[in-house]
C-alpha cells in the first residue's frame, strides 16, 4: 500500500496489487519452484544478488505505481516499509526511477505491526 503524509497526518492512501506477493510469483516462475519456496528464497540475504535481475522488472513496477500515485503530491521523502524491502539495493532502484530519495528502517517488516500497536495505544490513552 501507499501512505502519504504530512505534518504527521496521513492525506493519502492507496492499496495497489504489487508488492511482496507478485515478488515471490515472479521468483517462483522464474526458478520453477512453489511459491512457498519463493518466499523463502527472497527472505535469504545470500541470494539478493542473485535476485536483482529477476525481480528488476517488478521493482521498475512498483515505480512506476509510486509515480502516478505521488505526481499529484509534493513527496521529499520515500519510506519503504514490509519484508519485501529487505532485499538489498531495492531503495537505491527505487529512488532512481522515482528520483526521490528513498530509505528503508533497518527492520523494515516491523514497521507495521509497531505502527498499528502505537496506534492502538494512543487511542486509549
Amino acid at each position: 500500500g501507499i501512505t502519504i503524509l504530512k505534518d504527521g497526518e496521513v492525506i493519502y492512501v492507496a492499496d495497489e496489487p504489487t508488492g511482496g506477493t507478485h515478488f515471490s510469483l515472479v521468483i517462483a516462475g522464474a526458478y520453477k519452484m512453489s511459491f512457498d519456496e519463493a518466499e523463502r528464497y527472497k527472505q535469504n540475504p545470500q541470494n539478493h544478488r542473485e535476485l536483482t535481475p529477476v525481480v528488476g522488472p517488478v521493482i521498475e513496477k512498483v515505480s512506476s505505481i509510486l509515480n502516478r500515485h505521488l505526481q499529484d503530491y509534493q513527496v521529499e521523502t520515500i519510506y519503504l516499509v514490509g519484508g519485501t524491502c529487505c532485499l538489498k539495493g531495492i531503495e537505491d532502484s527505487i529512488a532512481r526511477q522515482t528520483r526521490i530519495p528513498t530509505y528503508k528502517p533497518q527492520n523494515p517488516m516491523f514497521v507495521t505491526p509497531l505502527g498499528i500497536a502505537l496506534s492502538c495505544t494512543q487511542e486509549t490513552l
